[in-house]
């Protein structure tokens, strides 16, 4: 890389003032709107980017150091300087180096919403994700197309610029991260203009998610590489789904097994009846026996979800609630009289608690 101070034809010791005026004698000939021709739009990079470091005092002190000791090897005390130039990072490039553009990108987190029966046999779900992708302009170099990352000239690639401090005991070098490249031992000259010299850039994109069965509200699945991209192409993040069941009219959960609630008439009660219901995964033939009480649960083998990690269902519950008619003619009221003068039934009472009908609604579905 050409010397900026030969760049801009000025001497080493040259002051502000100097500098300044080279670089507006050398921008009259060649700023694109005076010279448009390539070679002296490419010049003109070179001529600003060497103004803008000798400009600055910082900058061009670092620079005139080149991260090297100012004090060369022959110290005052250079036994001792030795010794601390091997545990603080002189002597030669004893450093860590230039850090990668490329960085791991961050986890995401969200939360979905499936059925109940996406989670009887599990499912597979497309969703959209805002989230970081891969700039396709640049596929992640963070450079214009045709462009490349330059060598740091303040650093010469390391990422770092050491001082060094003459103490007592010797050449103390102390290192930080080179302000002009970040640490990178890079500059990108021309950054690309669809990403902004990120290497990524915001975007909508489908994913497919398999949702296994048996989970429920709350459990989190863990989509490894599904997150952001990193910055400068890095390697992507993961995904992590927080799953919600959403509520359903007739049927509920309990476990691996699905709850529901069947009404049957107060005839069909008494007498029995076979009938036909509409589960999550089917028709389902479902034989009511005479003298079903409320609170009495008919329990389906088999026939609930599949357990999480597993092959084996849960049951079906049918929880019984008799029915009693609210609107009965003349006839009915006669006929349902002499019934109940043929049966004799006593005269209600209380039940005990473990036994009555607020034990049974209790422990419905409980095995």
């Amino acid at each position: 890389m050409a010397d900026h101070y030969e760049t801009l034809g000025v001497s080493r010791d040259a002051s502000a003032d100097e500098i300044k005026k080279a670089y507006r004698k050398l921008a009259r000939q060649l700023h694109p709107d005076v010279n448009p021709s390539p070679e002296a739009a490419d010049t003109f990079k070179n001529v600003t980017h060497a103004y803008d470091v000798l400009s600055d005092p910082r900058q061009r002190a670092e620079y005139d150091a080149g991260g090297r000791n100012p004090f060369g090897s022959a110290g005052g005390f250079g036994g001792f300087g030795d010794i601390f130039d091997s545990f603080f990072g002189g002597g030669g490039g004893g450093g860590r180096g230039p850090r990668s553009r490329q960085e791991r990108g961050e986890d995401a987190l969200l939360r979905i919403e499936v059925d109940l029966i996406d989670v009887m046999f599990g499912s597979t779900k497309q969703i959209d994700v805002d989230t970081a992708v891969l700039c396709e302009t640049c596929e992640g170099s963070c450079c214009q197309p045709g462009t490349s990352p330059v060598t740091c000239d303040i650093c010469h690639g390391t990422g770092q610029v050491q001082r060094t401090v003459r103490s007592l005991l010797g050449n103390v070098v102390t290192a930080s991260p080179c302000g002009t490249c970040r640490g990178y031992g890079t500059v990108i000259p021309n950054p690309c203009v669809t990403c902004q010299g990120q290497g990524r850039v915001r975007a909508r994109r489908t994913v497919s998610v398999d949702i296994p069965s048996g989970v429920d509200t709350g459990l989190r699945l863990q989509m490894p590489g599904s997150g952001e991209v990193g910055p400068g192409g890095g390697p992507s993040g993961d995904l992590y789904l927080e799953i919600k069941v959403r509520h359903d009219d007739v049927f509920s959960r309990n476990g691996d097994d699905i709850l529901c609630t069947l009404e049957v008439s107060m005839a069909d009660a008494i007498l029995g009846t076979t009938s036909t219901i509409n589960a999550l995964d089917g028709d389902v033939e479902l034989e009511v026996r005479p003298g079903v009480q409320s609170g009495d649960v008919l329990v389906i083998k088999g026939r609930g979800i599949t357990a999480l990690r597993s092959s084996n269902r849960g049951d079906l519950r049918v929880g019984v609630q008799v029915v009693t008619p609210t609107k009965l003619d003349h006839k009915e009221r006669d006929l349902i009289r002499s019934f109940s003068e043929r049966r004799r039934e006593p005269a209600p009472q209380l039940a005990h608690f473990q036994q009555g009908l607020f034990a049974k609604l209790r422990d419905r579905f409980v095995s």
